[in-house]
């Protein structure tokens, strides 16, 4: 049986990209983030010399969104205009008119024309900007910052939707364990003449051993037969795992990550399986686990990018 999930019940990838952008009548800027999937939450913020103020507000905005993942967010700043003003070093071309006059009167050496003094390096110069005040600043941080949420909301609805393809995917590879688990069950009972058979075998030969065994230890080696013999306690457990997983993707919300609870769910299937590969008296219920075991892996795999 499928579950149900409204929207806020799906679980959410850690793989995810955004983008957004923002300008004043100074500059433009545009702050991108990146997830990919990982233990825990690792964030790492890039922004441009003078702007390190803003590394722990934005390291705090992406905390408060999400809870695992490594997370990559980098702000990039342009000035808007195309140049800055230009203005004279009036001392410097002082001192090399008379320089120039100088060399004119002892040499008799022609004086060079204007532009030749204006390519003079540092004749012509660049004008500083003027700093800005710190209301300015402020007003720019909250911009900056407020283009940031931006980016972080989109980032989240990416996961968000990355996360709803995977919960299909995530459901097919249940649905699929599901169904080997059912055909391991019937085998399981079909093999049970060829295992019966096996067992009285081994039973014979442990009467007939000589010295004959005491009851205690004859007590344990039966135990033993009988346990290698039966899965169907494997099979139980796994039941369990499947409706336990179709439990977590119903109960995933954004303040509910289930990507851990997951992890550790697929090492339980990953252990039944290979338990029940190990006490198989079949080839066909061998083939089964061995089948089990892929479908657990794969899903696995898929597993790793859950939030």
């Amino acid at each position: 049986m499928n579950a149900h999930w409204s929207e806020d019940n799906l679980i959410a990838s850690m793989t995810g990209y955004s983008r957004a952008q923002g300008s004043d009548d100074r500059r433009r800027w545009v702050w991108e983030a990146r997830s990919v999937n990982g233990r825990n939450l690792e964030i790492r913020c890039r922004v441009p010399q003078g702007f390190e103020r803003l590394e722990n507000p934005a390291r705090t905005a992406v905390g408060g969104r999400v809870k695992r993942g490594n997370v990559s967010l980098t702000l990039t700043i342009a000035s808007e205009r195309q140049s800055k003003p230009l203005s004279i070093n009036r001392a410097l071309l002082n001192e090399l008119g008379a320089l120039v006059e100088e060399v004119r009167r002892t040499t008799g050496a022609a004086a060079p024309s204007a532009d030749g003094l204006l390519r003079v390096r540092g004749v012509i110069e660049e004008e500083e900007d003027t700093a800005e005040s710190e209301e300015a600043l402020a007003k720019l941080d909250k911009a900056l910052q407020s283009t940031l949420d931006e980016a972080l909301k989109s980032l989240v609805a990416a996961r968000a939707a990355e996360g709803k393809a995977l919960t299909g995917v995530i459901e097919g590879h249940v649905t699929e364990i599901e169904s080997l688990c059912a055909r391991a069950t019937e085998r399981a009972q079909a093999q049970m003449g060829t295992v019966r058979q096996r067992f009285e075998g081994q039973l014979a030969e442990l009467l007939g051993r000589v010295p004959a065994l005491s009851e205690e230890r004859f007590a344990q080696e039966v135990a033993l037969l009988v346990g290698k013999a039966d899965v169907r306690e494997e099979l139980d457990r796994l039941t369990a795992h499947i409706a336990q997983a179709r439990s977590l993707l119903a109960d995933a919300r954004p303040d509910n990550p289930v990507g851990r609870k997951f992890d550790f769910l697929c090492q339980e299937f990953n252990r039944e399986a290979n338990t029940l590969c190990s006490k198989s008296a079949d080839i066909e219920l061998t083939r089964i686990g061995i089948d089990l075991k892929g479908a657990v892996e794969r899903m696995r795999e898929q597993v790793q990018n859950v939030e």
